[in-house]
C-alpha cells in the first residue's frame, strides 16, 4: 500500500517530525511569505508534492485546495479558514488539536495587563531613545500607573485559560469575578461585570453568538478609566467602538492578542494610541505549547492514518 505523503507548512519541532516519518513521507514547505499562501501557491504545492496529508496553521486552506487529492487536513490552531461542510463532501478529514494551552495563553493575558497598568512600553521607548528627561514632567509622573492589589478583575468566560487567570489574579490579591452563563459557579451577568470591574478580560470562543460581543454598549458601561483585555479572537469586540473608548478615556487602556485575519494596518488609528499594547497571536507561542500541541496533533494523524479515532483532537 503506498504511503501518505504529508506537506508540512508550519515548523514543527523535530521530534513532532521524526514521529510522523515514521507513518509519511515528508514534504516540508518552503519559507511561508509575510502574507501567507495565495490560494493558487497552496494548490500547485500540493500537487507538486502528491501530499494527501497537509498540515496547516489554520488559516491557509480554502476550497480550492480541498478539491485536490487531499485526505486530511491537520490544523496547529482553529481551521478558521477551511470550509468543513465542503470537506465532508469531499471526503476530507479536518483535524485540529481540541484544547489550547490555557496556561500560556493566561501568563500573556498577565503580561498585556502589566504592560497597560505600569506604561511599560512607553517607557521602554523613552529609555532606547534618550528621552527619559525630556521635558518638564518626571518620568514617574509622567508614566505613573496603577496598583492592582485590592482591584476587581472581570473574567468574561470561565473554561480553561479562565480559570487559570481566575486562580492567577487572586494570587495578586486581586478580587475576582466572573461572567459565564453556562457555568453556574459564575454569578455576575455580564452588565454587572462591567459596572464592578477595575480589569475586563475575555476569554470566549468565536460563534455567531459571541461576534461583536463587545461594541459600544459594552465599553461605554465599563468602569471610566479601565483596562480591557482579549486574548481570545478579534471578531469579539467592534474594533472601532474599542478605538473611540479609548480616546474618550472610556477604557483607560488595552492589551490585545488577536485582531480579525490576524493582520492590523500599520496605519491604523489604533497603533497611535499610547495606552494600547499589541501582540501578534502570541498566546501560545510558548515552546513548550507548541512542542505539546505538535506532538499530539502528529499522533492523532497517525492513529487516523490506521484507521483509528483521534485520542487528543476533533476529526471533523
Amino acid at each position: 500500500m503506498r504511503r501518505p505523503r504529508a506537506l508540512v507548512l508550519p515548523a514543527l519541532p523535530e521530534s513532532a517530525l521524526a514521529r510522523l516519518g515514521e507513518v509519511a513521507d515528508l514534504t516540508e514547505a518552503p519559507a511561508r511569505p509575510s502574507l501567507g499562501f495565495t490560494d493558487e501557491q497552496l494548490a500547485d504545492l500540493v500537487i507538486e508534492t502528491g501530499a494527501t496529508v497537509l498540515i496547516t496553521d489554520g488559516d491557509q486552506v480554502r476550497t480550492s485546495v480541498l478539491g485536490l487529492q487531499l485526505d486530511v487536513v491537520a490544523s496547529m490552531g482553529p481551521p478558521t479558514s477551511v470550509d468543513l461542510p465542503l470537506a465532508a463532501e469531499r471526503g476530507v478529514t479536518v483535524l485540529h488539536a481540541a484544547d489550547r494551552d490555557p496556561e500560556s495563553v493566561a501568563e500573556l493575558t498577565l503580561a498585556l495587563m502589566f504592560a497597560v497598568s505600569r506604561n511599560i512600553v512607553t517607557a521602554d521607548r523613552e529609555v532606547r531613545r534618550g528621552r527619559v528627561y525630556h521635558g518638564r514632567v518626571p518620568p514617574a509622573q509622567r508614566h505613573r500607573g496603577r496598583r492592582l492589589t485590592g482591584r476587581t478583575f472581570g473574567i468574561v468566560g470561565l473554561g480553561r485559560v479562565g480559570r487559570a487567570m481566575r486562580w492567577r489574579c487572586e494570587g495578586l490579591g486581586m478580587r475576582v469575578i466572573v461572567c459565564d452563563p453556562f457555568v453556574p459557579e459564575a454569578t455576575h451577568t455580564l452588565p454587572a461585570l462591567l459596572a464592578e470591574a477595575d480589569v475586563v478580560s475575555l476569554h470566549v470562543p468565536l460563534t455567531e453568538s459571541t461576534r461583536g460581543l463587545f461594541g459600544y454598549t459594552e465599553f461605554g458601561a465599563m468602569r471610566p478609566g479601565s483596562i480591557y483585555l482579549n486574548t481570545s479572537r478579534g471578531a469579539l469586540h467592534d474594533l472601532k467602538a474599542l478605538v473611540d473608548a479609548l480616546r474618550w478615556g472610556q477604557v483607560g487602556g488595552a492589551g490585545l492578542d488577536h485582531f480579525e485575519g490576524e493582520w492590523l494596518d500599520r496605519a491604523h488609528p489604533l497603533t497611535r494610541l499610547p495606552n494600547v499594547v499589541l501582540t501578534p497571536r502570541l498566546g501560545e507561542a510558548t515552546g513548550e505549547s507548541r512542542e505539546e500541541l505538535a506532538e499530539t496533533l502528529v499522533e492523532d494523524i497517525a492513529r487516523l492514518l490506521r484507521g483509528e479515532a483521534p485520542a487528543h483532537g476533533y476529526a471533523l
